[in-house]
């Protein structure tokens, strides 16, 4: 029986996810959960997950895990035919787990700080001192791609994952300045070629579809 996936396509974590599995060729059983619709704070789903977040991932014998940074490293860990999305050498796993904290720590606060208030409260221009924040972060990660072609390296990880799930978010509402990034602009192009980049495409449509709607 395979693992079922807890989810809704337009969260970044999710999409991050959904690109994972698709990578390692994993069949998962997804179940959605619309957080608009608060379906995350219902009794039954928190007893899955008491922080009521997606995605949440189940494995047939119970096991439970949520927070897409622990559910990509065990998917790949556990379903991977090898270790290339997360590697085992020490120091390159720990230069992906340095990406990926830069995406929990930084991208993510940063992209949900901008957009919770025009989905959630009407809001409808961009504060210009989150702005800056997140030009700041796009200034980060086009240091990190200096003679990179991905952003723990040479090759495509979990990080480059999880990155571009919030940096193409952040885009919507605060374009990438191709001119002062070139190095992220290029980056992501690279990963719009990759086989399971649709995984992330689908939600961000979706995504930009409800901002746009609530900015008119």
């Amino acid at each position: 029986m395979a693992p079922t996936l807890y989810m809704i396509r337009y969260s970044q974590p999710v999409r991050a996810t959904l690109m994972t599995i698709r990578a390692i060729d994993l069949d998962v059983e997804l179940k959605e959960v619309n957080l608009i619709e608060k379906k995350q704070l219902s009794s039954d789903y928190t007893k899955l997950n008491p922080q009521h977040t997606v995605p949440t991932l189940v494995e047939e014998d119970g096991f439970t895990l949520w927070d897409s940074h622990a559910i990509m490293a065990y998917l790949v860990e556990k379903y991977g035919k090898d270790d290339s999305l997360y590697p085992k050498d020490l120091r390159k796993r720990a230069i992906i787990n340095q990406r990926l904290h830069f995406e929990n720590g930084i991208l993510f606060p940063y992209t949900m700080a901008i957009i919770r208030p025009i989905i959630y409260e009407g809001e409808k221009t961009v504060p210009r001192d989150k702005a800056d924040k997140v030009r700041e972060a796009y200034s980060f990660l086009e240091k990190f791609l200096e003679g990179k072609n991905w952003v723990a390296g040479d090759a495509v990880s979990v990080a480059d994952f999880s990155i571009i799930s919030s940096i193409t978010t952040m885009d919507v509402v605060v374009p990438v300045d191709t001119k002062t990034c070139p190095n992220v602009a290029s980056w992501i192009k690279r990963m719009e070629k990759l086989p399971y980049y649709d995984e992330n495409k689908k939600g961000l449509d979706q995504i930009r579809q409800i901002i746009e709607e609530k900015l008119k």
